[in-house]
């Protein structure tokens, strides 16, 4: 019997949006008011540092999947170069990664919608999820349209806003907070009103909203034309990083002296109140719930995929490798469901703290996830040299700047253990690898003791 295959039914206009989508999400709509608190308008530059690092990581990843036909996603990629075990571990930490990520962000679906409706927020969570899941257990081709228009809307609504801005500036509008101009950029305390402290601060944030960006490697095994739109899509990622990250920081800033911008609420909702349009709370909350509602769709194919491939691998149980009769791995998906709908109940029981506590271990789970796929590529680099010789679409810079990316990744994780709001989760994430650990060696134990009962000697 032939083995059960995911379908590729993702075309190229999905795996642009999904490249998209995946750079542009809640950290962006939510997470940039804490971080232009703590670095001011030198956030611009903690977004451009970050994200020119990303674009190295993903152009390493893309001319890893493109060298190998049979790459499923990075996982497989981690065992071909470093072993099953830093697949186990790491297929497990990015599926661990998105169930974190996806909590917050069925919390804040129900969040957004008491904004119109009262009614408990457990209510439109479970909705939402419910939803989501019947979409997803369907086709991918449905995950791909859901991410499609979930990312155009993020997208007319930035570029909305870095015309506004524009507009503004050119015609010295005033609103209640001052006359809109480049200048409050750097007149309110300076570029680094914080000093380089502050500065250093705010990347557990920036990173947290980056993270998403690798799907492009998660999707490629359902994607029709991965030659094409994989390089297509990762090529674009420094251009949307610049306009959509550091054109809307600007634009905000602009219109806003950063002092008047506060965790507490959306700077986006902040600005488009600001500027006299009467419907801007409403707007901005149904991008923002479009946002999370995208954030858990995406952590919900993601999180069923690497499920599906750790099972195949024999790092998870059989059954999750199961596909149902649209080639979707259906299993995978209604367990990584459940668990997500029993974290938005423990993420409801601690709300002041959770949204914290689960960015910061997503972002170090990521950055773990990334720096897997700069040292696989060092590998590839180094035992591969026939396959590098041949690639189409090699990454550039390298070996240098992955080492630079490595280090700048390694900072990153120092630095949040000298901040107190980080430090706790910090030290705590360290558990999560020491029990995959365990797990990886009592599995290989079971089966390599399964190999010996199972072994009969030939007759004589």
């Amino acid at each position: 019997m032939a083995p059960q295959e995911l379908k590729r039914d993702l075309e190229n206009r999905h795996v642009q949006l999904i490249a998209i989508g995946g750079t542009i999400g809640t950290g962006l709509f939510l997470g940039s008011g804490k971080a232009i608190q703590l670095a001011g308008p030198s956030i611009i530059f903690a977004y451009l540092i970050v994200g020119i690092a990303v674009f190295f990581v993903m152009r390493a990843l893309g001319e890893l999947l493109l060298s190998k036909a049979g790459y499923q996603s990075f996982t497989d990629i981690a065992e071909d170069y470093l072993g099953p075990r830093a697949a186990f571990v790491t297929g497990w930490t990015y599926w661990f990664c998105w169930i974190m990520t996806a909590m917050a962000d069925i919390i804040a679906v129900g969040v957004y919608v008491q904004y119109w409706f009262d009614i408990p927020q457990w209510v439109p969570a479970v909705i939402c999820l419910i939803i989501l899941l019947g979409l997803n257990l369907l086709t991918v081709k449905n995950f791909g349209e859901l991410e499609f228009w979930f990312a155009l809307i993020k997208v007319v609504t930035i570029l909305a806003l870095i015309a506004i801005g524009v507009i503004l500036v050119v015609i010295g509008f005033k609103t209640d907070a001052g006359t809109v101009a480049l200048s409050n950029i750097w007149t309110h305390g300076g570029v680094f009103p914080n000093g380089i402290s502050g500065f250093l601060l705010s990347f557990q944030m920036v990173v947290f909203a980056f993270v998403g960006v690798e799907l492009v490697g998660v999707s490629a095994a359902e994607t029709a034309n991965p030659e094409k739109s994989i390089p297509s899509a990762i090529n674009k990622i420094p251009l949307r990083i610049l306009f959509f990250y550091v054109g809307a920081i600007i634009a905000l800033l602009s219109i806003n002296a950063w002092t008047e911008l506060t965790p507490a609420e959306s700077p986006f909702v902040k600005t488009f109140s600001l500027v006299g349009i009467p419907i801007a709370a409403g707007i901005i909350n149904f991008v923002v719930l479009t946002s999370a509602a995208s954030a858990c769709n995406s952590g919900m194919f993601s999180t069923s995929r690497i499920l599906y491939n750790l099972s195949r691998n024999e790092q998870a149980p059989a059954h999750f490798a199961k596909l149902n009769k649209n080639h979707v791995p259906s299993n995978a998906l209604l367990i990584s469901t459940l668990v997500l709908s029993v974290g938005a109940l423990l993420s409801k029981l601690i709300p002041e703290t959770a949204f914290g506590i689960v960015t910061t271990i997503s972002a170090i789970c990521f950055i773990w996830v990334w720096g897997v796929i700069l040292i696989c590529h060092l590998r590839y680099k180094k035992t591969k040299p026939e396959l590098q010789a041949k690639s189409k679409f090699k990454a550039p810079l390298t070996p240098f700047i992955n080492y630079v990316v490595l280090a700048l990744f390694a900072a990153i994780l120092i630095i949040m253990l000298f901040a107190e709001e980080t430090r706790p989760a910090l030290l705590l994430t360290p558990l999560w690898f020491i029990l995959l650990f365990v797990l990886y060696s009592m599995n290989r134990r079971k089966r390599e003791k399964t190999n010996i009962q199972g072994f009969k000697p030939m007759e004589r």
